[in-house]
């Protein structure tokens, strides 16, 4: 089998995909400090459509080299907004009609493969902290909290993969 070149999988140019609609889902970083995981949630973020990606409190922003390591020119391609908290992005999120789910272990949260996406709904989810994961007060902000269920001995996802794997699950449901 042969693999398929970067002339065959037919991907649009930066024009184009900025011109595309999106879907109805951001993702909201809440003090992610590693600008390789920033990167990377990009690149994922550009794969899977996402709408915009918010950038809060100690997140860095583009332009940036280490952020465009990992994102390789989805930071050009992804719209993004940078606030200086995650709670004032919450409360602009509310006002304009999104769900906002924290990503987060919480008792009361909905297992990934449990939650499902409605029809005609807005979502946001939010990523925390790589060593704190979200700040409890945005957690208490939010509408809906999401787990990744795990099997194995360590409690918790890198950041990038744990959105990763959380934006792909939104995907397959609003594509």
């Amino acid at each position: 089998m042969d693999k398929k070149t970067i002339w065959d999988l037919d991907r649009d140019n930066l024009d184009s995909y900025k011109n595309k609609s999106k879907l109805p889902l951001v993702v909201v970083l809440d003090n992610v400090r590693s600008l390789n995981n920033i990167g990377s949630i990009f690149r994922t973020s550009d794969a899977f459509m996402v709408e915009c990606v918010m950038l809060c409190g100690i997140s860095a922003t583009p332009p940036s080299p280490e952020i465009h390591k990992t994102a390789l020119g989805a930071e050009d391609s992804v719209d993004w907004l940078y606030f200086a908290t995650t709670s004032e992005c919450v409360d602009y999120l509310h006002a304009e009609g999104y769900t906002v789910i924290c990503l987060e272990q919480v008792f009361g949260s909905v297992m990934l493969d449990d939650f499902k996406v409605e029809e005609g709904k807005k979502y946001a989810i939010i990523a925390g902290n790589e060593v704190d994961g979200v700040d409890p007060e945005i957690v208490n902000k939010c509408d809906a909290w999401i787990e990744i269920p795990q099997a194995g001995t360590k409690h918790s996802l890198n950041v990038s993969v744990s959105t990763g794997i959380t934006l792909w699950h939104m995907f397959a449901q609003m594509k």
